[in-house]
């Protein structure tokens, strides 16, 4: 039996739905949008304060950040799945094995990652066909980046813990203090010591060793964690366990950057003024999807226990509640990519011709923001419960839709098939997880159903068998 404190921790099992998902969402909603924001912030100093060509080159590297922080935050959040289901489950031996488990193999995914980025990253940048203009600053920042990749790893495994656990508040903190030392070190480097994209990337990272350093203080004093040392000294069963929930999550997230890397290959072969448009599309995207982002991410913890526990039904409640946040996020954020996408664009970027290209993009993907938003909470309900092989199935459906409009379309309508690729990938993905979720969830409401019926059935039984016998 887990004994739960209540200050921090939430046990979604019990209570009403609605009220435990808004109560554990707003505080990762606040999470991510703080993330969002020192992103966005980093875009921001580094268009006004080294021009267009330097946020090419810095945005010209987050389809390859995607592919590596997406792999390991994938991951992350695969083990998430199965320590949350232990934690619902109620057995604190296979929790606590399970995290031990999860320390290792963090430590071994961090130190391989790393090393293969650093290795890799000239032949990625060639292979992406990255203007000699940007080259340089494209190199300094991702050496940068990757070299202190395990920061970031850090972060994302032990922010997937805290979450499995029900503490959404911690991640928040812990992000509000490296969120207000990212944007202040980032003006003390670019503004006050004059440094180029190197200054970013070096912000970034010592935010980021905070940020994991807080979460992990936080691990390190619950006690329903504690561990000893027999519990790193696990069966190979536990290590297959995670990494068969976890690898699949990974991949997934992998192969869509693939799918997004091609988009960028396309794009940077029109030079730097698409490069810079579509590198301020992309951060308005991110930040527009994020509220229903967060939505399956708390979709996923709470799936997860529930799974665990055996309560099926509260899933579906669950569902319901989390897809009304998703529909109301894509109301507010999406009309605001439809109708003021030239206001939008001018935040970030300076050439006319770039604010251009950027107001082809949003308004497209203003008006089908529904498909993602609606995708996110749909496949994170399926990976919560621990069935990872579809949504990568999807994944890689995302990838072959976006290759295909962008190789297809881009020479035929310009820069407006970016937009395209993103909504068949979204609509496409969605297909497969919404079959995903009836296949998986509806057999386990129907056994649910039937066995309440038969113990009201029973108890019924029992009843008139008692009042028969009074007469």
């Amino acid at each position: 039996m887990i004994t739960r404190m209540k200050s921090r921790e939430t046990d979604f099992t019990t209570g009403k739905p609605s009220k435990l998902i808004l109560s554990f969402y707003w505080p990762l909603l606040m999470t991510s949008m703080l993330q969002q924001f020192y992103n966005f912030a980093d875009t921001w100093i580094v268009g006004k304060g080294l021009g267009d060509n330097a946020l090419a080159a810095v945005g010209n590297m987050g389809s390859l950040f995607f592919l590596i922080v997406g792999f390991s935050f994938g991951i992350a959040n695969g083990f998430g799945v199965l320590v949350a289901q232990s934690y619902g489950a109620g057995d604190p031996e296979k929790l606590k094995r399970r995290i031990a488990a999860v320390i290792e193999l963090g430590a071994v995914i961090s130190v391989l990652l790393s090393l293969l980025s650093v290795i890799f990253l000239p032949f990625a940048l060639r292979l992406l066909r990255t203007d000699e203009v940007i080259m340089g600053d494209s190199l300094k920042y991702g050496y940068i980046i990757f070299g202190g990749l395990a920061t970031g790893i850090c972060y994302n495994i032990s922010g997937a813990v805290l979450r499995a656990l029900g503490d959404s508040k911690t991640p928040l903190k812990a992000i509000v203090i490296s969120s207000v030392l990212n944007i202040s070190l980032n003006c003390a480097f670019i503004f006050g010591m004059k440094m180029g994209v190197e200054g970013v990337a070096i912000a970034t990272i010592i935010s980021q060793i905070i940020s994991a350093a807080f979460c992990l203080n936080r691990l390190r004093q619950m006690p329903v964690i504690k561990l000893e040392k027999r519990h790193f000294t696990n069966e190979r069963k536990v290590y297959t366990e995670l990494l068969a929930n976890g690898l699949p999550m990974a991949f997934m997230n992998s192969i869509t950057a693939v799918g997004c890397m091609v988009v960028q290959y396309f794009v940077n072969g029109y030079g730097v003024v698409y490069t810079a448009a579509y590198a301020a599309c992309s951060k308005y995207l991110n930040l527009f999807m994020n509220p229903a982002s967060t939505a399956g991410n708390a979709m996923s913890a709470y799936t997860s226990q529930n799974y665990g526990a055996g309560k099926y039904g509260r899933i579906k409640e669950g569902l319901r509640v989390s897809l009304s946040i998703s529909a109301a996020a894509y109301i507010i954020l999406g009309s605001l990519m439809v109708f003021f996408p030239r206001v939008l664009a001018g935040i970030l970027l300076s050439g006319s011709e770039q604010i251009r290209l950027a107001c082809l993009f949003m308004p497209r993907c203003g008006i089908m923001l529904i498909f993602v938003d609606s995708l996110f909470v749909v496949r994170n309900c399926v990976q919560g419960m621990g069935k990872p092989m579809l949504p990568m199935a999807s994944g890689i459906l995302e990838m072959v839709l976006r290759v295909f409009v962008i190789s297809f379309f881009m020479g035929r309508i310009g820069f407006a098939a970016t937009a395209y690729a993103e909504i068949s990938a979204w609509v496409g993905a969605l297909a497969v997880n919404a079959y995903a979720l009836v296949k998986y969830l509806m057999p386990l409401l129907e056994q649910e159903g039937s066995e309440r019926n038969k113990n009201l059935s029973l108890s019924g039984g029992r009843w008139r068998h008692r009042y028969h016998g009074t007469l």
